[in-house]
């Protein structure tokens, strides 16, 4: 249960923070409860995310690629310290429109964390306000299908960060499709178990420059995106909703074929 109001300030301080922490929140500058008007003004315009059943045709939907630069990879207990992501429109990346943020949250920076994501302290004190920072992502992208590679990830930390600084639920926030699946779906001949973001770069003769950097791997990604979705019209998947299915199924087969070898092994 939550602390006893009762103590003295500091302690209830202390005491409400490890509160927080057991609920796998972080402490810091700008809870939902203390959200201005303006900012609730903006949630509140926010509409439903698009979804592959109310989706356009793979041709004409717009996307958004985002990728998350975490503390950690426990989605209980990490925080997302930044976040880039970036529009494709009319089967091109909008590259005058990419989206680059750093969150302004108090948190240690391990060492082997750093070497991945190279965010400092002195990054993370200037960056912006959490609760703006996540605003701006979910704003970028409201009319769109979202994408990320390895999604459900970077989908757990977005929701739960969301909900500690936005006071939003599950269902406002956006839920991608994930190209670690659907890219080897499309082009089994490529596939690789545990494949990783380098690898389908170097299957599709990609540049990247600068790895493990969210708007440059965003970047990444939708270079992947055009090329997976590219492929899909070619196998008669023209809406996202047939995307989607296929995508179900596969998993749905790839999950039998699994269980099927366990049971060989034992």
């Amino acid at each position: 249960m939550p602390p006893d109001s009762s103590h003295s300030p500091p302690l209830r301080q202390w005491l409400h923070q490890q509160w927080q922490r057991w609920r796998g929140q972080s402490p810091g500058s700008a809870p939902a409860a203390a959200l201005d008007d303006a900012t609730r003004q903006r949630l509140a315009a926010l509409p439903l995310p698009a979804t592959a059943a109310t989706a356009h045709s793979l041709l004409e939907q717009p996307l958004v690629v985002f990728d998350l630069e975490t503390s950690g990879l426990n989605i209980h207990k990490d925080v997302v310290l930044a976040a880039g992501a970036v529009r494709i429109e009319q089967q091109s990346i909008v590259m005058g429109k990419p989206l680059e943020c750093i969150l302004r949250v108090e948190v240690p920076l391990h060492a082997e964390s750093q070497l991945i994501h190279g965010l400092t302290q002195a990054d993370l004190a200037r960056g912006q306000e959490p609760h703006l920072a996540l605003l701006e992502l979910l704003e970028f992208g409201p009319d769109a299908i979202w994408l990320a590679y390895h999604a459900a990830f970077d989908h757990a930390m977005l929701q739960r960060a969301a909900a500690h600084w936005l006071g939003l639920d599950g269902a406002r926030i956006p839920r991608p499709l994930d190209l670690a699946y659907l890219a080897p779906m499309l082009f089994p001949q490529h596939a690789k178990p545990q494949a990783g973001l380098d690898h389908w770069l170097q299957c599709f003769a990609l540049d990247m420059p600068a790895r493990h950097h969210a708007a440059a791997d965003a970047f990444a990604t939708a270079q992947i995106a055009l090329i997976v979705l590219a492929q899909a019209r070619q196998q008669g998947l023209h809406t996202w909703a047939q995307l989607a299915d296929a995508l179900a199924a596969w998993q749905r087969e790839r999950a039998q074929k699994e269980q099927r070898d366990q049971q060989q092994v034992f």
